[in-house]
């Protein structure tokens, strides 16, 4: 080989390693629209176990079986997975949800996948965490409707099975059937419940984990201000915002009662209207929206908030568009969750 040739050999090489240097190069993460999604929005972790909200087996086991029991409800109907059923993902498509005695909640059920990592619980966050929420379910009137805590430990501990499944997930427990305990045991078993989607995998550097419309609809959902409020891990729930921002939100939901959201728990003036900004993760599973349920499509509620949260009409393809992203949020559902437990044996004990 001549030297003329063997300079132009090297040099189509040279470009060659140039250009699949520069496919990897995107690939890993570098493309600015990649880089400013990852500025907004984190993936999921493999649990959301904390130091002191531990994931252990014993605990999850535990958690698992009390989460689908409705035995220790005041009627022996109701258990968590009655509002958040593994079909539904973590929901039950109803506006509000129905408790015991057929007793109806004041507000839409939100979904319990990947709910551990949001920063409060309930529409107006008068739940500190998913372990908050687990516990106080079992005194609400209209969840499982226990007078107090002593009841609803009493049926639990009269089952054959939980009291050894107590000791187990809380050894160091003198008395370990408790409703704390109860609690914890929920919340671990919440905390394993992470859907990965599509979205996960982009934001760790695979472009091509989502469709050119969902890529699209990426673009116009932060260029529109969607991603003010719903950002983050959970691509919302991080904060609390009012609804509303630009007009009455009731005007556009049809809403059959205002509801005053987080002015009812600290009676602040400047919390009136005020909500929890919820998490799309999964929200094209999770209809119907809004913590009242008064919206029963997804493009409907993106309609919805362009008005009145930000202002704007969005006219079809902003629409499709924004929904087509919201459609790689959907993740696959654990496996601890699609499947139901055998759970321990006893007969539903009503009140004496």
């Amino acid at each position: 080989m001549n030297r003329n040739k063997s300079r132009i050999l090297f040099g189509i090489v040279g470009l060659l390693a140039g250009a699949l240097g520069a496919d990897m190069s995107i690939a890993a993460g570098t493309s600015p629209e990649l880089q400013q999604a990852q500025a907004l929005f984190k993936p999921l972790p493999a649990n959301m176990g904390t130091a002191e909200f531990p994931v252990t087996p014993e605990r999850v086991a535990l958690g698992r079986a009390l989460f689908f029991d409705p035995r220790p409800s005041l009627d022996g109907t109701v258990s968590c997975a009655r509002c958040h059923q593994p079909a539904l993902y973590g929901t039950d498509a109803l506006p509000l949800p129905i408790g015991v005695k057929d007793r109806a909640n004041p507000r839409n059920s939100p979904t319990v996948l990947n709910a551990a990592q949001e920063f409060a619980a309930h529409w107006r966050g008068d739940r500190i965490n998913v372990e908050d929420q687990a516990t106080k379910a079992l005194i609400g009137p209209p969840s499982f409707g226990q007078p107090d805590f002593a009841t609803a430990m009493a049926k639990i501990e009269a089952i054959q099975g939980y009291p050894a499944m107590f000791k187990q997930a809380f050894p160091n427990d003198k008395n370990p059937v408790t409703a704390e305990n109860w609690g914890k045991a929920i919340g671990a078993y919440e905390r394993t419940l992470v859907t990965p989607a599509p979205f996960d995998a982009y934001l760790k550097g695979n472009i091509k984990a989502l469709s050119p419309a969902a890529l699209s609809g990426l673009q116009k959902f932060i260029s529109t201000g969607c991603a003010s409020c719903h950002n983050g891990v959970g691509v919302g729930g991080g904060m609390y915002q009012k609804f509303g921002l630009v007009e009455d939100y009731w005007k556009e939901t049809g809403s059959k009662k205002i509801d005053t959201g987080r002015f009812d728990v600290t009676k602040n003036p400047a919390d009136m209207y005020v909500f929890k900004v919820p998490s799309l993760r999964n929200v094209a599973m999770t209809a119907p929206y809004f913590h009242d349920g008064s919206v029963a499509t997804l493009p409907e509620a993106v309609r919805v908030m362009g008005q009145v949260q930000l202002g704007k009409k969005l006219d079809s393809k902003d629409i499709e568009e924004i929904v087509a992203f919201l459609n790689s949020l959907t993740g696959t559902l654990p496996k601890n969750f699609s499947t139901v437990p055998t759970l321990p044996p006893g007969a539903f004990q009503a009140a004496k």
